[in-house]
């Protein structure tokens, strides 16, 4: 989902060496060296289909087909970045510059947008009390401390021999235990662990299938029909399922249902994000260079989406109405749109992309290259 913090690097929050990229995907996408743009096109769709479920969630009370595609969205969106996350952290190893980029790509915009998004609650959600705290994380900030957790385990799951099997399992242990608490937002670290260990997994050919003609036309019926699924069961499903930050007895359900759901939307989102990628196009299109952007547009996009909340916007403007659902979603996407461009990201490499070799000792390769 997120920009490289420096260099031409195709990849998410922060950058490692690339991994290896068939001749024929280089000749296809690259808008530069270094880039794909297939991938740089999949974060920004996938970037605005998150900010557009975002806005949903305060419009999507009465209304069935709202929630059903809330639903269908959150089943797939996050999982897809983090099974990109990890496939481009496959060349981790904790080497003195990955572990710098680390701290510059995730650790300092997790600070900063995580005081940030307390002192907005506090001004504008009239809440004096909301406190500053860097071990709960609040709203979108969570998936930067989970992808720092995840990348330093990475070293770990590529010295297993089965560690798919392994994550699968974390993850059903992880919604069996009610009271994991809010710090670092451990819950959501463990259940969606699957999908990072899933992408360390993958290899170039891996995308390679999914952008086949046979399962492009296969992903429109089954994308269809995932809708239609999620229509029918909308009223009677929990969405806390969805967002993987509870546990089974916290969500009033049997033991067993954890580990149940655990496989289920698990299956359910790698065969979307199969549909999803595979109609994500190779090609470079006017939103590749979006894509370069994407950490903007989510840092930014939930100002706008609580500000819905905060200033009670849509009984004010009567949001909750057909038309009302369709204007939070074009403006979602077209704001989200707006704030991954160019001058936004420049505008904010202070604090997505800092440099920050003051806080750095030089290691000696580096004193050695210079």
């Amino acid at each position: 989902m997120f920009q490289a913090p420096h260099g031409n690097q195709q990849t998410l929050l922060p950058p490692v060496r690339e991994p290896e990229t068939t001749t024929s995907t280089r000749a296809r996408g690259a808008d530069r060296p270094g880039r794909d743009a297939f991938f740089d096109n999949a974060k920004y769709l996938a970037i605005v289909l998150v900010a557009m479920a975002h806005a949903w969630e305060p419009v999507m009370d009465g209304s069935r087909a709202t929630r059903a595609l809330y639903m269908f969205v959150y089943t797939f969106h996050m999982p897809a970045f983090i099974v990109i996350s990890g496939y481009f952290s496959r060349s981790f190893t904790g080497r003195p510059d990955q572990l710098k980029r680390l701290v510059t790509g995730l650790v300092v915009p997790y600070v900063v947008f995580e005081v940030a998004y307390s002192l907005y609650r506090r001004w504008a959600g009239h809440t004096p009390e909301q406190a500053l705290s860097l071990t709960d994380p609040i709203y979108l900030t969570w998936f930067l401390i989970a992808l720092f957790a995840w990348r330093l385990s990475t070293p770990l799951w590529r010295t297993l021999r089965h560690p798919l099997p392994v994550a699968l399992v974390i993850a059903a242990l992880g919604a069996l235990t009610p009271g994991i608490g809010q710090d670092l937002d451990l819950q959501r670290i463990l259940q969606f662990l699957p999908f990072f260990v899933l992408g360390l997994s993958l290899r170039p050919e891996h995308f390679e299938l999914v952008r086949g003609r046979a399962v492009r036309l296969a992903a429109v019926p089954v994308a269809l029909g995932a809708l239609a699924f999620t229509y029918w069961i909308a009223p009677d499903i929990r969405m806390g399922w969805f967002y993987r930050s509870t546990s089974a007895e916290e969500l009033d359900a049997p033991w067993w249902a954890g580990p149940v759901m655990t496989f289920a939307l698990f299956g359910c989102a790698l065969v979307l994000t199969a549909a999803f990628l595979a109609w994500v196009p190779r090609r470079r299109t006017w939103f590749t260079v979006l894509g370069a952007g994407t950490i903007c547009g989510y840092l930014l996009h939930g100002f706008l989406v609580k500000a819905m909340d905060y200033w009670a916007l849509v009984p004010a403007y009567e949001l909750g109405t057909p038309l009302g659902r369709v204007v939070v979603t074009v403006v979602a996407a077209a704001a989200v749109t707006a704030m991954c461009t160019p001058p936004v990201r420049r505008a904010l490499r202070w604090v997505t992309e800092p440099r920050m070799e003051w806080a750095f000792r030089r290691d000696a390769a580096e004193l050695k290259r210079r």
